[in-house]
């Protein structure tokens, strides 16, 4: 058999379910702690887009992280860059019910910057394992960098 030994146990089926799977799994968490009436009520900050802009450009963004890190599993094998892909998911999924769950932006704002900081860290991961999953994560670095301030926005607001 040929390749390195991440070359050999990489099965693209499974990695993708893999992936897929728990990508997912993250995006259930705004289906578990959607806005609600509260949220619509709350004065939003300048730049803020239309709420059905949010679905499309998750969606979008769940996908392409979804292939990233599907990208780096196949580059690199199970390492460092997916642990930091699996931590910015459970970031992710946490800020929903935080900030729509529990209405306490101020500690959806503390969970975000952490996230942008994890987000950050797979980016710069995944750039040195595949380029394009670096690019692809730049994308979704970009949304939460517009995420952060959104949020910023409501805290100071609100």
């Amino acid at each position: 058999m040929t390749g390195s030994p991440a070359e050999r146990r990489f099965n693209p089926a499974r990695a993708a379910a893999v992936c897929g799977i728990l990508v997912a799994l993250t995006s259930l968490s705004g289906a578990l702690a959607p806005p609600g009436d509260w949220y619509i009520a709350l004065d939003q900050p300048p730049g803020t887009p239309p709420d059905a802009a949010f679905p499309i450009v998750w969606t979008l963004l769940y996908i392409a992280m979804a292939v990233a890190a599907w990208r780096v599993w196949r580059a690199r094998g199970l390492g460092r860059e997916l642990g930091l892909f699996v931590l910015q998911l459970a970031l992710n999924a946490l800020w929903m019910p935080v900030a729509f769950g529990a209405h306490a932006l101020g500690w959806a704002l503390l969970v975000i910057v952490v996230l942008w900081l994890a987000i950050a860290a797979t980016t710069a991961a995944f750039w040195r394992a595949d380029r394009l999953s670096g690019l692809l994560f730049a994308v979704y670095l970009a949304w939460a960098s517009y995420a952060l301030y959104l949020n910023a926005g409501l805290v100071w607001l609100n």
